[in-house]
């Protein structure tokens, strides 16, 4: 039986884990991926954790699992199936075990809506990014595109605009889905120049990107963008599909929690990209696993 269970080797599982040993709980983290650190292993170079400017995000990854390791954190490396949450005593189910414990910290993050089309994955991290406020000062005074209609992607293109010397948005209508004074703010910057009625078709380059290919969706005209930087702002969805059906989520499919990881469910805690919050970064994932530890603690006392 353990005190708890962490879903998820991310920077949130991942500190969640550091707090815990810390705590001396008794404690097991359950990672499906064979390398941990989440979503900030594909990213080449993390400008803006505190501490660490420009590390490599795979180093960034590394750093956190080793001092989790250090701390005593016991990890086990298998896709979770199911979670019964309900009821003092949690099962966590794997495809060759089932685990007991009194508390559940699920940290399985999120993952970015993928465009699907050539040069994509190859070139995610050399150019092709999902995060604008992450990434746009390696692209200052550059070209760069944002694919998206919506507030992010305008808010995205917005905040590229005053970073570089170009930015092309490329939507699949002919008009933007963001609220009317972001579209403002948008249209009125003499740098961004919209691509209307049209849909990404490929990225190309050499090493890093070089070129965007666009279609446009009316005529069937394809063109290409010259273009350092493709930013794809089409939307995230959420990992929580083991717990959705129990757990109150919101209309994204988020888990609802605030900063204290509480969840609709008594011993049931949230960290990092899979809860409902205002920005999803490296530091708030590891800060909400924090959280978690300290709310786990409190709810260990009452039992």
């Amino acid at each position: 039986m353990y005190d708890v269970i962490i879903i998820g080797s991310g920077p949130a599982g991942l500190a969640a884990a550091i707090y815990a040993q810390r705590a001396k709980l008794e404690m097991l983290i359950i990672e499906e991926n064979y390398i941990s650190g989440g979503q900030v292993v594909n990213t080449y170079e993390v400008d803006n954790y505190p501490g660490l400017p420009g590390i490599n995000g795979m180093d960034l990854g590394m750093k956190m699992r080793e001092h989790a390791e250090k701390m005593g954190a016991q990890f086990a490396r298998a896709k979770v199936v199911e979670i019964q949450a309900e009821g003092d005593v949690k099962y966590v189910k794997t495809e060759t075990e089932t685990y007991e414990t009194k508390t559940v910290i699920f940290a399985a993050g999120a993952k970015h809506r993928t465009l699907d089309i050539p040069g994509e994955k190859e070139f995610t991290g050399m150019g092709v990014s999902y995060c604008a406020t992450c990434d746009g000062a390696f692209f200052r005074n550059k070209v760069t595109a944002v694919i998206g209609g919506g507030d992010v992607a305008v808010e995205d293109a917005i905040f590229l605009a005053r970073l570089c010397k170009k930015v092309y948005v490329i939507h699949r209508r002919d008009e933007l889905r963001a609220a009317k004074i972001l579209q403002d703010n948008l249209l009125a910057l003499d740098n961004v120049e919209m691509v209307w009625d049209s849909v990404a078709e490929e990225i190309r380059g050499e090493g890093v990107v070089k070129e965007l290919a666009v279609k446009n969706v009316k005529t069937g005209e394809t063109k290409n963008l010259a273009v350092d930087g493709v930013f794809v702002a089409v939307g995230i969805l959420p990992n929580s599909e083991l717990l959705k059906d129990q757990v109150k989520t919101d209309r994204g499919g988020y888990l609802e929690a605030g900063e204290d990881g509480v969840t609709s469910i008594p011993g049931v805690f949230a960290a990092g990209d899979v809860r409902t919050k205002q920005l999803r970064q490296i530091i708030t994932a590891a800060s909400d696993g924090a959280n978690c530890v300290t709310s786990v603690q409190e709810y260990l006392l009452t039992k």
